[in-house]
């Protein structure tokens, strides 16, 4: 049996490949109940499985070997790539997952090349914090990389695993751009064409990078919300808006989703839905309209139980309404 049949066995359980052909993997929608919600979990472990043997196979055939190393001598990688959080149930479970079954894929790392006996880490920063936690040695492959080969191997596990979040890409871009990589290297990395990394790049350079630090990664923040906070930061009295909130506790205890929430919520009100409502109603004081304004929209709502047809009534003095508000100078 050959070594890359040895590794389909252990990680998923075949006797030897039908074919030599890589199954297409799509990303599907889960349904989270009931056997297809089993099935779901089967094939997604099965996928992780085979990524982590084609890691694996790969390391082997380049001649790697695994070796054990006490945490503590592994340093950060020069290009940082993630943010740090402080609310991370994610990581709570990757301890757990790493308490019960042991490390199941070796990080990579190579010989630190300005200090003797240490090593850099390229990838597997999370699984390195978790097993330092535990006080274990981690299981690491020693590889000689250049500066350049230590960047795209971060990079490509980053987009195997598809856990960075958009300003975690934008703001590796940026420090791989002022560390003086080229492009070419930097599409690379981060598997982005010229335009995605040109956005990256541009958002990165506005955001401050102590801010994006205390809001986190904010996985589920897209470009188009962090774009509309860097023009909200741009607005007279942002600073001190955001100062107040990032101070608040219930900045503190929330999660790096919420933490952008809060802070666009503080500079833009418009942008994260805020709304403002109030009611109206006839001499008698009986409440029969309900008046809504919200991103620049007014809806008013009629009761119609209270005041029948007067909602048709005002509707049909819309044309009347409006050349009274014209006169009255309101256009």
């Amino acid at each position: 049996m050959s070594r890359k049949d040895s590794l389909n066995s252990l990680f998923l359980g075949k006797q030897s490949p039908a074919s030599t052909e890589k199954p297409a993997i799509k990303n599907v929608e889960r349904v989270k109940s009931g056997a297809i919600s089993a099935m779901g979990s089967s094939l997604q472990e099965l996928t992780l499985g085979a990524r982590a043997a084609a890691r694996l196979q790969e390391q082997i055939d380049a001649g790697d070997h695994v070796v054990s190393i006490d945490p503590s001598l592994v340093d950060p990688s020069p290009i940082a790539d993630r943010l740090p959080s402080d609310i991370d149930p994610g990581f709570d479970l990757l301890v757990a997952s790493i308490q019960q079954q042991g490390q199941q894929v070796p990080v990579l790392v190579r010989p630190h090349p300005g200090a003797s006996g240490r090593f850099q880490i390229a990838y597997g920063r999370r699984r390195l914090r978790a097993l330092g936690q535990l006080g274990q040695p981690v299981r690491a492959i020693v590889r000689t990389l250049s500066d350049e080969e230590m960047v795209v191997a971060q990079g490509r596990e980053n987009l195997d695993r598809s856990d960075l979040s958009f300003i975690e890409k934008a703001l590796f871009a940026r420090r791989l751009e002022d560390s003086g990589y080229d492009r070419s290297i930097i599409l690379t990395a981060l598997g982005a064409d010229k335009a995605d990394l040109s956005r990256y790049i541009a958002v990165a350079r506005r955001v401050p990078e102590d801010l994006a630090r205390k809001i986190g990664p904010a996985a589920k923040v897209g470009r188009a919300r962090w774009t509309s906070l860097v023009e909200a930061l741009d607005k007279p009295k942002a600073s001190s808006r955001v100062d107040e909130v990032i101070q608040s506790e219930k900045f503190s205890s929330a999660d790096s989703d919420q933490r952008f929430s809060l802070v666009l919520k503080a500079l833009a009100p418009s942008a994260t839905g805020a709304s403002k409502s109030k009611g109206w109603g006839p001499p008698n004081g009986k409440r029969a309209a309900k008046i809504d304004q919200r991103a620049g929209q007014t809806a008013i709502t009629f009761d119609e139980k209270r005041l029948p047809n007067f909602g048709a009534f005002v509707a049909a003095r819309l044309d009347d309404l409006y050349e009274e508000f014209r006169q009255q100078g309101g256009e």
